[in-house]
């Protein structure tokens, strides 16, 4: 994995290489091995490298054989090999044993549909000298970002947002549609970043760029059009998505260098590990975090997955006061506000993957939304159940089953204010968002804390709803209720919160690539064919992966309840020695000189949270502490600031300079 950056400048600016080099200086932790950059008259393409295939001679920018075409590129394509005979058979020349050069002579046969060849994970840009225009593509998941800024025929890009502002002309400033957004579905939503002039690529998306502007087209998408298309018996749906389990993760172990696997004790990643060891690796090394907090501690079922499968095994302890000291640093990686402080943890479990010399790591995400092992899957399911017959006392007991411990509270209390929560919006079963409407709903409720002018700015009640079902598919309506769920779950969540903050933010801070069977496009792509009913079993999720996984993981694994993971917030920052920055950003005077939030209603959260002792904080408290510091943070770094950390630019560049 690395860093990619650049500018495209068709006024008369050629493109500085000083620039170029604070810009990838920007993007070091991503890629610390080595430096290039490309200029020419109007190009200039910089790139920072993680070296993990055709480690001697895979540094970039790479070219084809006339140097007509140039790439930078972050990421891996797991069919490589195969694409580089197929291409070698047609004639053409290779000079490295890279990955990336198979893109440059794919495109001069294929042009922008090289992308359909691909099975990886990327984000790449591609400078046709003899066209004049510059190619910006994103893997079909959004495993891997790409940013830009685009005006009056300059554009700029780069693997995260923080190498774009290396360009002063950049303006800084947050962007309140953004904030809103996040404050809403947890992420921004569509193209939008957190700062206001930023976009990025969506997943499954391509970008030409020339002369003539801008011109953006997705090249693929998730659909769920062909559920059912297929009659077969549930053992046959089963050994066909173990056959391709099998090949993902098989070709996922391709690197010149050592690949290891988390290893949190759930099923997914218990699987996956289980499925290297015993196919692939008989000396894996696995990670996972344990914390000192029981409520978040998963060590127990780490413990029996590790003696079932044998594998060398590091841990990372994480305590509430590791989760607010590496707060800030997680913000800076992030460069957006979080509602949660989940991302942290997984910052400190790369750093133990690095501190053990490895540079790739095997991972488990995605399996819930291709699966449907959310418990927002579930409640889609009991809701529409009980909206047939919204009088029905017995309907909603349902719930119990996914929130045993509330119903287990004696009073009663827990139990109505659970059906309660659960009946909003509970008829209007024909909105396309119905899935996720209470959860939208009431993550807006943090918008409580909005500054009066934020409020003002981001009022229409429903404008994000409006936003996200324009967005559809047009035979978005004629699929079963999981799969629009599902969708749902995976355009918004997986891409812009789950494999950005929680993923390659986290991973790639500490040099570190994390790779992902289950978004394997060919398993995404068979999963959606597979019938709802052997992705949610009644109430029983990831039924079918549970099909696959028995033999190979103990029952005592694949049986469990699924675990969310989760880490503490509140007490993270208001400790027995909290850090110092919280209470610098959470002033009343900060607060107003921000002007995000309201200052009087942030202090009395805050007073709140530091008499935990005393009163519950609520998990919508909690989350709104999480937001409202992150959001002080990313202004204090990214606006007031920046750079909030030095610039470390590589002293050895290789430099192809054509001006």
């Amino acid at each position: 994995m690395c860093g990619i950056a650049g500018i495209i400048d068709f006024t008369t600016s050629t493109p500085d290489e000083a620039l170029l080099r604070r810009m990838i200086g920007l993007l070091r932790h991503r890629g610390p091995d080595a430096s290039g950059i490309y200029r020419d008259d109007i190009a200039g393409l910089a790139h920072a490298r993680l070296s993990i295939i055709d480690l001697a001679g895979g540094n970039q920018p790479i070219h084809n054989e006339d140097q007509s075409v140039w790439i930078i590129f972050n990421g891996e394509i797991f069919n490589y090999p195969d694409l580089r005979e197929e291409l070698k058979s047609r004639g053409h020349r290779f000079y490295t044993r890279s990955d990336t050069e198979v893109l440059v002579h794919l495109y001069e046969d294929y042009g922008p549909e090289f992308l359909h060849h691909l099975n990886g994970q990327f984000g790449l840009a591609l400078w046709d000298l003899g066209q004049k225009r510059l190619l910006l593509a994103r893997d079909r998941l959004g495993i891997r970002p790409v940013f830009y800024f685009e005006k009056n025929g300059r554009l700029v890009f780069g693997s995260e947002i923080k190498s774009l502002f290396a360009d002063s002309r950049i303006p800084r400033a947050l962007d309140s549609q953004a904030l809103s957004d996040i404050f809403t579905c947890w992420a921004p939503f569509g193209t939008l970043t957190a700062f206001e002039g930023v976009r990025q690529l969506l997943p499954g998306h391509y970008a030409l760029f020339s002369s003539s502007g801008m011109n953006i087209r997705p090249y693929w998408q998730p659909s769920f059009s062909a559920s059912h298309s297929r009659i077969r018996s549930l053992a046959e749906w089963t050994e066909e998505l173990s056959e391709l389990l099998c090949d993902a993760a098989r070709i996922r172990l391709r690197a010149d260098v050592p690949v290891g696997a988390y290893l949190s004790g759930g099923l997914d990643s218990t699987y996956i590990s289980s499925l290297v060891k015993r196919s692939f690796n008989n000396r894996l090394c696995t990670f996972s975090v344990g914390f000192t907090d029981d409520r978040f501690d998963e060590t127990p079922f780490q413990e029996r997955a590790i003696e079932a499968i044998q594998t060398d095994h590091q841990v990372v302890q994480c305590s509430e006061k590791d989760i607010g000291e590496v707060f800030p640093k997680v913000i800076w990686h992030t460069e957006t506000p979080i509602l949660r402080t989940a991302p942290a943890p997984l910052f400190m479990l790369s750093g133990l993957v690095r501190e053990n010399d490895f540079k790739v790591v095997l991972t488990g995400e995605g399996a819930d939304e291709v699966f449907a092992g959310y418990n927002i899957f579930k409640e889609d399911k009991v809701r529409r159940f009980w909206a047939r017959r919204p009088d029905s006392k017995l309907r909603p007991m349902l719930l119990q089953k996914l929130y045993p411990y509330i119903f287990s509270q004696g009073d009663g209390r827990a139990r109505a204010f659970l059906e309660s929560f659960f009946r909003k919006n509970l008829t209007q079963v024909d909105s396309p968002a119905y899935s996720h409407l209470i959860r939208w709903y009431n993550t807006s409720l943090l918008k409580a804390f909005f500054s009066d002018a934020l409020r003002e700015k981001t009022a229409k009640e429903h404008e994000f709803q409006e936003r996200f079902i324009s967005t559809l598919p047009t035979d978005f309506m004629n699929w079963d209720p999981l799969s629009r769920a599902q969708y749902t779950e995976m355009t918004i969540f997986l891409s812009n919160y789950l494999l950005s903050s929680q993923g390659d933010r986290m991973a790639m801070a500490h040099s570190v690539e994390g790779r992902f069977p289950f978004l394997d496009h060919r398993v995404v792509e068979f999963a959606s064919t597979i019938p709802p009913q052997y992705r949610l079993n009644g109430l029983d999720e990831k039924f079918i992966l549970k099909q696959v996984a028995r033999d190979l993981i103990p029952s005592k694994l694949w049986q469990r309840p699924k675990q969310p993971y989760r880490a503490p917030i509140s007490r993270c920052f208001f400790c027995t020695d909290p850090p110092d920055y919280v209470e610098e950003l959470l002033s009343e005077s900060a607060i107003r000189r921000a002007g995000y939030f309201h200052p009087q209603k942030v202090s009395r959260l805050i007073a709140k949270c530091e008499k935990q002792e005393g009163h519950l904080v609520s998990e919508r408290e909690n989350m709104a502490l999480a937001g409202i510091l992150s959001t002080q943070l990313l202004d204090h770094m990214f606006i007031r600031h920046f750079p909030a950390y030095p610039i470390h630019e590589p002293k050895d560049v290789r430099v192809f300079d054509r001006t």
